[in-house]
C-alpha cells in the first residue's frame, strides 16, 4: 500500500467533515503534514475520477461531490494502489526450478491476498472513517 491511498482517505475525510465549504490543497496538506504538491497530485486524481469538484481562484478549493457513505476504501485502494501488493522479484535463473517459478507462485499468492484485502476494505466507507474520527475525538473541555 502506498501513501497516496492514505492521503486520498485523509483528503476525502477532511472534506466530508466540512460538507458545505471548499478546502484548499494547502489546508489539506497542513492537516496531513505533507507537501501541498503531494496533496494536489492526489486531489487531481480524485477530481479526475469524479470524487471531487474544484474551483480555481479566490474562494476556490475542493469539495466532496459524493455522499461519503458511497465511497468505499476499496475503491480508493484500487484507484491509488492497484497491484501494490504484487511482489517485486528480481531476474531469476530460469534454469533453476525455484528461479523459474518463484515470480508466478508469489504473484498468485499475493493476488489472493489483495482479493482478501479488497473484501475487507469494501466493508468500510469514508463515512465510516468520519464516524471513527468523531467517536474518538477528545471531548472539548470547557
Amino acid at each position: 500500500m502506498n501513501s497516496n491511498f492514505t492521503l486520498a482517505v485523509h483528503s476525502l475525510t477532511y472534506l466530508a467533515l466540512q460538507p458545505d465549504r471548499m478546502a484548499t490543497s494547502d489546508a489539506i496538506a497542513e492537516s496531513a503534514s505533507v507537501h501541498p504538491v503531494r496533496v494536489r497530485t492526489v486531489l487531481s486524481l480524485l477530481r479526475k475520477n469524479s470524487y471531487l469538484q474544484s474551483k480555481e481562484g479566490t474562494g476556490g478549493g475542493f469539495i466532496f461531490r459524493l455522499p461519503p457513505s458511497d465511497v468505499s476504501l476499496w475503491e480508493l485502494y484500487k484507484l491509488t494502489c492497484d497491484g501494490a501488493l504484487q511482489p517485486k522479484c528480481s531476474k531469476s535463473n530460469d534454469d533453476c526450478i525455484v528461479g523459474a517459478n518463484m515470480k508466478n507462485v508469489l504473484f498468485s499468492i499475493f493476488l489472493g491476498a489483495e482479493e482478501h484485502l479488497g473484501e475487507y476494505l469494501k466493508a468500510y466507507t469514508i463515512q465510516d472513517v468520519v464516524d471513527f474520527i468523531v467517536e474518538t475525538r477528545p471531548s472539548d473541555s470547557a
